[in-house]
């Protein structure tokens, strides 16, 4: 797990893609602490070691058979009940996998905000109507699904969504999809979303 203390009175929980809690997580959660947030990671991976990006089939099926998404949903919000009387803002920011995780907590009341970047498994669960504030980020194109298609599906009413350029890990500077306008510009509008809730 991640946890860099500021004694700032809000708290991002950051959820990670199937590798685990790489490099790309790791300088994430540093540049997010420089702008004077608490930030924590857990890790819902039953292994330390992150996946490496080669090994994406075998992260994901470790995903799928060792955590699943009811247990990740489940760790996390079991850590926001643990620590909500101790910020006056809680936001979560999950990648892909994590992403989707994010979107089945964005229920709970004592959440002030959602930020999902390229969460495509969302598809899974687009009658999902947040009840909190959320962003989603999503690439002009993924291998799996029609971007536009699941976008058009959504229900607006509490979601706010941005197209990149890119594919799958635009913001990921580790990745061989890294578009750094994209991934700047995404980070740039995820701020905002932050400060305006």
């Amino acid at each position: 797990m991640i946890q860099i203390l500021n004694e700032a009175d809000s708290l991002i929980i950051v959820i990670h893609e199937i590798y685990g809690i790489n490099q790309h997580m790791t300088s994430f959660c540093e540049r997010l602490s420089e702008q004077g947030f608490d930030v924590i990671c857990p890790n819902l991976l039953k292994r330390e070691q992150p996946f490496d990006y080669s090994e994406e089939e075998i992260a994901y099926q470790n995903f799928i058979e060792n955590v699943g998404f009811t247990e990740a949903v489940h760790k996390i919000k079991n850590v926001l009940v643990s620590i909500k009387l101790e910020y006056k803002k809680i936001y979560i920011i999950g990648f892909s996998i994590g992403a989707t995780v994010a979107w089945l907590c964005s229920e709970e009341d004592y959440l002030d905000g959602i930020v999902g970047y390229y969460g495509s498994r969302i598809r899974n669960y687009k009658e999902l109507v947040p009840a909190r504030p959320t962003i989603l980020f999503f690439p002009q194109k993924e291998r799996f699904f029609d971007v536009n298609e699941l976008i058009s599906n959504l229900d607006k009413r509490n979601t706010e969504i941005h197209e990149f350029n890119g594919e799958h890990g635009f913001s990921d500077p580790y990745s061989p999809n890294f578009n750094a306008k994209s991934a700047s510009d995404a980070f740039d509008e995820m701020l905002n979303f932050i400060r305006r809730h």
